[in-house]
């Protein structure tokens, strides 16, 4: 099985979902990584404020920040090598990497009768 891991900016909590004003993109990665999780599927995410010594002892990512700096995150890896930078994956990327329906990764509207 594809391993994937998100490799964050710092961000004020784990997801960046705080505040008053969440960035849809950080909404829908959060949604991505729990909905995965719950399905059973490796996929990690780690935040620079909370998590610095994940991002110095994994020589690939250690690597792409003496290079390339901080504010070029977020990164993404499938199986160790980076696969994305500067921006999150979409939907389908990720549904590619680990072979699930694109449809099965977005938040379902519910409907109801006095809508």
């Amino acid at each position: 099985m594809k391993k994937v891991i998100i490799y964050d900016p710092a961000l004020c909590c784990p997801t960046g979902l705080c505040g008053v004003n969440i960035d849809p993109e950080l909404m829908r990665i959060a949604v991505v990584v729990e909905t995965l999780k719950r399905k059973g599927i490796i996929i990690e995410r780690y935040n620079l404020r909370d998590n610095p010594q994940v991002y110095v002892d994994n020589k690939v990512i250690n690597e792409f920040l003496m290079k390339e700096g901080a504010e070029k995150l977020p990164v993404t890896t499938l199986d160790g090598e980076i696969v994305i930078k500067g921006t999150y994956p979409t939907n389908k990327q990720i549904a590619e990497w680990v072979g699930v329906a694109e449809e099965d990764l977005t938040v379902k509207k519910k409907s109801c009768c006095c809508c």
